[in-house]
């Protein structure tokens, strides 16, 4: 595994009050936060949240302004590692901008953050043809990483969008999205429940752990703002991640190659297994998944905030976002070390270079991990 590309692994339909439900939670920081020139010429956030300290605010602020004066002219961003990815890049450094409170309508950098829903947006619409039923979002040898970034921005942004015309065409593009992701679904057979993964193109047919990561989340997303996703693409997605599961408790690469356990999938289990409504509390038909997900956290609780190898960015953002939804001790414990690690590393200009990506990747998760105590972005919230 070079780095985080080269691979680490019924129809629901939500009413339209979940949709408003999920717009609502969007309220925007005050420049004093985030200015788009870092002049703090508004009123000061007077209330933090937990864990949430004035250096890190700080940290976000000059983190943040870097995306802003890196954002291309067409309203993406590029990866300067391997390969320019900008998809991907587009969509992560659109939801760190998000995760501080801005909207395509509202918040500091609202303008910003509409940029790269367009060009997004763009990229879906420039292969659909009157009448298409699936579309990629992404092109390349990987395009499947940028397809699961993309529905997830897009869904995001879907959630709180007031233009009815750019509205109608997130939907159709999401519905399309999503009809691809479940169109590509790997089966392992009969004898493993038919469960599912997805891998690097949508025509491949097989499984990989991290891009299996991104499908099931921006299915998440989307049915969080009302897109039907059959339910039982979902099931087979928690069943594949079942099957994946080792002794110890961690993930493994993918089904075809069942090594040991990755940390960098298994702690992007963590957030995935929240993704798909299986919590470590609840129904009793949620008992055997709990313990599954039990057994994961334990296995991830050995990957301090200081380890993480090649792939130290993508294995805390998705540990991070799994334990501050399982919130508690696991995560109390866990978050300030990684908040006071993860400031240590930035560079001078406001970046991270992360995990050989390039800096738009590390300086995209950074924000958005040192902003989840905001709780602002609905995939990544506390689901009760």
């Amino acid at each position: 595994m070079k780095n985080f590309f080269t691979g680490i692994s019924g129809s629901i339909r939500f009413p339209a009050t979940a949709i408003v439900s999920v717009m609502m939670v969007f309220t925007p920081v005050s420049r004093g936060l985030c200015g788009t020139d870092g002049r703090r010429d508004g009123p000061a956030v007077k209330v933090m949240p937990e864990m949430v300290t004035k250096e890190s605010i700080k940290s976000i602020d000059i983190g943040t302004r870097y995306l802003v004066k890196t954002q291309r002219g067409n309203g993406s961003w590029l990866s300067h590692g391997y390969g320019s990815y900008p998809v991907v890049m587009t969509s992560l450094a659109g939801l760190a901008l998000m995760a501080g409170g801005s909207t395509p309508e509202s918040g500091p950098y609202s303008r910003n953050v509409l940029h790269a829903l367009n060009y997004v947006l763009n990229v879906a619409e420039s292969t659909m043809k009157e009448g298409d039923e699936k579309v990629l979002i992404a092109g390349g040898g990987r395009s499947m990483y940028g397809h699961g970034f993309g529905m997830l921005f897009l869904a995001q942004c879907y959630g709180m969008e007031k233009d009815r015309e750019r509205g109608r065409r997130l939907k159709r593009a999401l519905d399309a999205a999503v009809n691809l992701t479940v169109a590509s679904q790997s089966d392992l057979g009969a004898n493993r429940y038919h469960a599912g993964g997805w891998t690097y193109t949508p025509d491949a047919k097989s499984d990989e752990g991290s891009v299996t990561v991104t499908q099931l989340q921006a299915l998440r997303a989307c049915r969080n703002v009302g897109i039907d996703v059959p339910s039982s693409t979902i099931r087979r997605a928690v069943k594949y991640l079942q099957y994946m599961q080792q002794g110890d408790g961690g993930i493994c690469y993918s089904s075809s190659s069942r090594g040991s356990s990755q940390e960098a999938i298994s702690a992007a289990a963590i957030a995935c297994f929240y993704a798909a409504g299986v919590y470590d509390r609840g129904s009793k038909e949620s008992n055997v998944e709990a313990k599954m997900v039990d057994r994961l956290v334990e296995y991830c609780k050995r990957i301090s905030p200081g380890s993480g190898g090649g792939h130290y960015f993508y294995t805390h953002f998705y540990k991070a976002q799994g334990l501050y939804q399982r919130g508690g001790k696991d995560w109390e414990d866990y978050y300030p070390r990684l908040r006071d690690r993860i400031m240590s590393m930035q560079m001078p200009d406001g970046s991270w270079n992360g995990d050989h990506v390039g800096p738009v990747y590390g300086t995209s998760i950074a924000v958005i991990i040192l902003q989840l105590p905001y709780g602002r972005l609905p995939i990544y919230q506390k689901h009760q």
